[in-house]
């Protein structure tokens, strides 16, 4: 295989006036994953070809029925609009679109937002390439182990979902080979979770997995709960969980937009996305909370919260 340099892609104008992209998200606009990505993507598209795009919202809709359904929606709107690439953010579309009804097709498409490994869908295909979404959960523990002796007993929390379910095990994994024993809480409601919080404080460390997919929701009504209880150090890879944790190495999702959209230029310009390598994402920030940090009575090094972005 031939890896690309997709940020050296360039169109000629006739080309990219003419030229269709499609834009499959499995989630919905106000999600803020979804709504990075879509920033990325736009910020590279804009103005070099026709951009529609298409919610199947399955991160608020779970039943199957709904997600196939979706999936055959956006089926039908790939037969009748003819677009020149597709490309499609996180798992639910690369499994109920791609690997349904295009693996080997003549219609081109870039994926981005895979978590993990693109095994289970059988990528690549000849027409399919595109970014797996990879946590940096290895320098978080490793920074656990820097801040505390203590560390040898932790809990993942987060929403009973099947996004949820890869992300703990890979996290499980990591927790096994740094000598780590991880217990866990996958929860549908918000009231579970603060639950699963409040028993959470008896481990050395929390790892908090994301709440898209828990019901009742209310970030306001959350943060004003967890701040008396918190009394250990809070972890995650999720930049939108930031207002309940401490400390966060988080993923960038602008990246997997911007770099799909770079993708797919070059396959307008000509490039066959089998001659574009699958590549994991490789950006990450540094988050801080700092009320909670002081709730707690944790105190993180004068380095490490120099170069943090905050949460007040």
């Amino acid at each position: 295989m031939i890896a690309i340099v997709v940020g050296l892609a360039s169109l000629s104008p006739g080309i990219a006036h003419a030229a269709k992209c499609l834009f499959i998200s499995s989630y919905h606009r106000g999600y803020e994953w979804s709504d990075g990505v879509e920033r990325g993507l736009r910020s590279v598209l804009e103005g070099k070809c026709e951009l529609k795009q298409f919610d199947m919202d399955t991160k608020r809709h779970k039943e199957l029925e709904y997600q196939q359904a979706k999936a055959l929606e956006a089926k039908q709107l790939i037969e009748s609009w003819h677009p020149d690439v597709v490309i499609t953010a996180d798992d639910n579309a690369a499994k109920f679109v791609i690997q349904a009804y295009f693996k080997d097709h003549a219609t081109p498409f870039v994926f981005c937002g895979v978590n993990w490994t693109v095994e289970e869908y059988g990528f690549p295909y000849r027409n399919v390439t595109g970014m797996v979404e990879i946590a940096p959960i290895q320098p978080l523990l490793d920074k656990v182990k820097a801040l505390q002796a203590e560390h040898g007993r932790a809990i993942y929390i987060g929403a009973n979902t099947h996004t949820e379910t890869k992300n703990l095990a890979r996290f499980a994994d990591a927790a096994k080979r740094n000598g780590i024993e991880l217990d866990a809480r996958l929860v549908d409601t918000a009231d579970e979770w603060l639950a699963a919080y409040r028993s959470a404080q008896q481990y050395d460390f929390i790892v908090m997995g994301s709440n898209s997919g828990i019901r009742e929701w209310n970030e306001e009504r959350i943060t004003a709960a967890i701040v008396p209880e918190s009394k250990r150090l809070s972890i995650t890879s999720h930049g939108w969980m930031m207002p309940y944790t401490m400390l966060g190495y988080t993923k960038v999702p602008e990246e997997q937009g911007e770099w799909s959209g770079k993708a797919a230029l070059s396959i307008l310009d000509g490039t066959k996305p089998s001659d574009i390598a699958i590549v994991p994402n490789k950006k990450w920030d540094i988050w801080t909370n700092t009320a909670l940090l002081t709730a707690s009575g944790i105190t993180l090094p004068d380095h490490l919260l120099g170069k943090s972005k905050k949460i007040p």
